[in-house]
């Protein structure tokens, strides 16, 4: 008898109407994943931490790391704060070939098998297997085809579960995959351009075609016991973020669409692009139903607020003592990234003052493909390491981290560089634990 999926009790939870839910934390940042577990450990929940196509793949990605590599950064960093790590639910977002649609489809669909073997062996458990985006040899001028979107899938799950076979022969208490299908969002990080007209909301009929259409080809390639495990469907519940915009969860404008998930006794909803939605919006999105709420720039822009706060502290400690080197945190991560725009110039737009203003501080982002950077990294831990040789006065946290202080002040915070950095981050979380967890709905008048 196979062990239930973690993720499978939060959808029987919401069929039997209580509006649990879960957030997926889409991220390699290690001072972010940090906070993550450690804000777990005081709910004693599960937590949900995912990494995307082009961060993590056979080849590398972004972050030089491939599946099993990111398992075992995930697990050291359990180590270091000690959570269980039975407790860490791995996902793999938008495996398929989203890395190789410059390919055409036979060569992309190869390498996104690989793709699959790998995080799947890897001990990744929560699968959303994306194959919406055309290849180098689909036709230009026509919409991909829904079937040929779930044939693709469909090929890529059946490799998933001889993975997860291969897996039970090493490991006979592997947890069964998960999987989520479909895919009405922009590429992953948000949208690239400002949506004039603003987000449009999936259709009921082109979310039940999608349903209908991925379970024909699951059993049309055997995979009936895989369709049973498929939990969540992916759908654009009228959510998106951009520079300086937010187009926020609209309960009314996501009526119809709600409504049709009744059908379904399995599935719910999966929300991507959640970023920067109250919490009050996030907490709506679960009661209807979108029971996993993806979030990745807003847990590296929360990051980069509390490093820059941190900067500013230095240099006002330091910038007159000439026997302290400074970091030069802001200017070393400006400079890392003027000097490689290839992962914010698809994304930044207008003058060069809107552009550098941008790439500071901009919803989309982007500083968190330059954070683990060598010069970048160098100039953090050399902040962080100015600041550990002093008492932090609590004036200067007040003034620049006004929230953390308070938490020093009533004993739930240490008056610590990198625990200050990570508290940061729990601002992010903390909206998404009050979302996905039943009991605080009492508490929406909190602030």
């Amino acid at each position: 008898m196979s062990i239930k999926h973690p993720m499978v009790t939060i959808v029987e939870s919401q069929k039997s109407g209580v509006a649990k839910g879960i957030y997926s934390a889409c991220t390699a940042s290690d001072y972010v994943i940090e906070a993550v577990l450690e804000r777990a450990l005081i709910d004693d929940e599960y937590v949900l931490i995912e990494a995307t196509a082009n961060q993590v793949n056979q080849f590398g990605g972004y972050t030089g790391m491939m599946p099993k590599d990111y398992v075992e950064f995930v697990n050291c960093i359990a180590e270091k704060v000690n959570f269980p790590k039975d407790k860490i639910i791995l996902g793999g977002d938008h495996l398929g070939p989203l890395t190789w649609v410059n390919e055409n489809e036979t060569e992309a669909m190869e390498k996104s098998k690989v793709l699959l073997r790998e995080y799947v062996l890897a001990g990744f458990t929560k699968i959303h297997i994306d194959t919406s985006m055309k290849v180098a040899d689909d036709a230009k001028d026509e919409p991909l085809d829904t079937g040929v979107i779930a044939e693709r899938g469909a090929i890529l799950c059946a490799v998933a579960e001889e993975a997860y076979k291969e897996l039970l022969k090493t490991n006979p208490e592997a947890v069964p995959p998960v999987y989520v299908v479909g895919s009405e969002v922009p590429i992953p990080g948000g949208a690239q351009e400002e949506e004039e007209e603003g987000i449009q909301v999936t259709k009921v009929e082109d979310f039940e075609s999608t349903v209908d259409t991925f379970k024909a080809a699951y059993e049309r390639h055997g995979l009936n016991s895989a369709w049973e495990r498929v939990i969540a469907v992916v759908v654009q519940p009228g959510v998106e973020f951009g520079d300086e915009s937010v187009d926020e969860y609209d309960k009314k404008a996501a009526k119809e669409l709600i409504s049709s998930l009744n059908k379904y006794n399995g599935l719910v909803f999966e929300g991507h692009s959640t970023d920067y939605q109250t919490k009050y919006k996030l907490k709506d999105m679960v009661e209807d139903g979108i029971a996993i709420l993806k979030v990745g720039p807003a847990l590296t822009f929360a990051l980069r607020e509390g490093l820059f706060a941190l900067n500013n502290i230095e240099n006002e400690l330091f910038k007159y003592n000439a026997d302290v080197e400074l970091s030069h945190f802001i200017d070393v991560l400006d400079m890392a990234m003027v000097k490689n725009p290839s992962n914010w110039k698809k994304h930044y737009h207008g003058s060069s003052e809107a552009i550098k203003y941008a790439r500071k501080y901009s919803y989309s982002d982007r500083c968190r493909y330059y954070l683990p950077g060598e010069d970048v990294r160098t100039a953090v831990d050399k902040m962080v390491s100015n600041l550990k040789e002093v008492k932090i006065p609590l004036t200067l946290v007040h003034q620049f981290m006004p929230i953390q202080y308070n938490k020093i002040r009533i004993g739930l915070l240490e008056n610590e560089p990198e625990a200050l950095i990570k508290d940061w981050v729990v601002n992010c979380i903390d909206d998404y634990v009050f979302a996905c967890t039943p009991e605080k709905s009492n508490s929406r008048l909190a602030v």
